[in-house]
């Protein structure tokens, strides 16, 4: 069984720092691990190049912005720290995770302006997300958990709070024997699963959900992107859940799960069809470029 990922080789950015990997440690009193102020960002990184790195740094900074916790750093700074973490690891083919918080300071409550926002970069190598459900299409639960109203919570920053009801919903999914979870957003429709974006086919026509409540995912927008170059329509709009019977194809996008076609949500069945392999497959050459 594999080390916890507490318990590695490596070094990991830290504060401008190159920390051992099992010292790369912060105060019980952390701000983040009582009340959630933190945000991240997962990427991708193929021979030697991060994919859309900097959109992602810069996307780091827009979610700090939107949980009111303004970070340190500037794009330029973040990229040296990704890039130097994966040097420093001697790492060319890597999942690279950055990560800010509020960390400990004069403040323990609700409030933490004075206290100090850290960042990390830690990367090391992680294969397919869904394992060979890549290839066979991923099983997802449905979730009995929703995606939140816009005006409740920051709904379009990558913060760790917004997660919580994810690993929930994919602890539920995973107890069923499925792979994730399809999540409805506050009004009934469909949204995402629990870290990917969803996209659906019929008649020839691509379908996927209008991100007014959930994520904009960096992925997602690549692959609509890509589908718009080859001549395929993309309809974004809002699905309803009595519609899922009503699609041939079903794929996840997301930076770990990348295009993983979807073969199975509840009792709704999809074909793993020539479209979300031909995606798959293009998407995987396009990072690898």
């Amino acid at each position: 069984m594999a080390n916890g990922y507490d318990d590695r080789d490596g070094l990991i950015w830290l504060d401008g720092e190159m920390v051992q990997w099992r010292d790369a440690n912060v105060h019980i009193l952390t701000h983040a691990m009582h009340y959630a102020s933190s945000v991240f960002e997962g990427e991708r990184c193929y021979n030697g190049k991060i994919f859309k790195s900097e959109l992602h740094s810069e996307r780091l900074l827009k979610s700090g912005e939107y949980i009111d916790m303004p970070i340190p750093y500037s794009v330029a700074e973040i990229e040296a720290a990704k890039y130097a973490a994966l040097k420093a690891n001697n790492l060319t083919d890597a999942y690279v995770r950055v990560l800010a918080w509020r960390g400990a300071g004069t403040d323990m409550g609700v409030a933490a302006a004075n206290n100090p926002v850290r960042m990390a970069v830690a990367v090391w190598e992680w294969g397919n997300y869904y394992g060979d459900a890549k290839f066979k299409g991923a099983k997802l639960d449905i979730s009995k958990w929703r995606r939140p109203d816009p005006l409740t919570i920051p709904c379009f920053a990558k913060a760790s709070g917004l997660y919580m009801i994810c690993t929930m919903s994919k602890h539920a999914a995973e107890a069923k024997g499925c792979s994730d979870a399809l999540m409805y957003d506050y009004r009934g429709f469909v949204a995402e699963a629990t870290g990917a974006n969803i996209f659906f086919v019929k008649d020839g026509v691509v379908h996927t959900p209008l991100p007014d409540a959930f994520l904009n995912g960096i992925t997602r927008q690549t692959v609509i992107g890509m589908l718009k170059e080859k001549g395929i329509e993309v309809v974004e709009r809002h699905i309803m859940a009595d519609e899922l019977v009503s699609f041939e194809q079903c794929w996840l996008t997301g930076t770990a799960a990348e295009v993983t076609p979807v073969g199975q949500i509840g009792d709704y069945m999809f074909e793993v069809g020539e479209l979300a392999r031909e995606i798959s497959e293009d998407y995987e050459k396009l990072v690898r470029m």
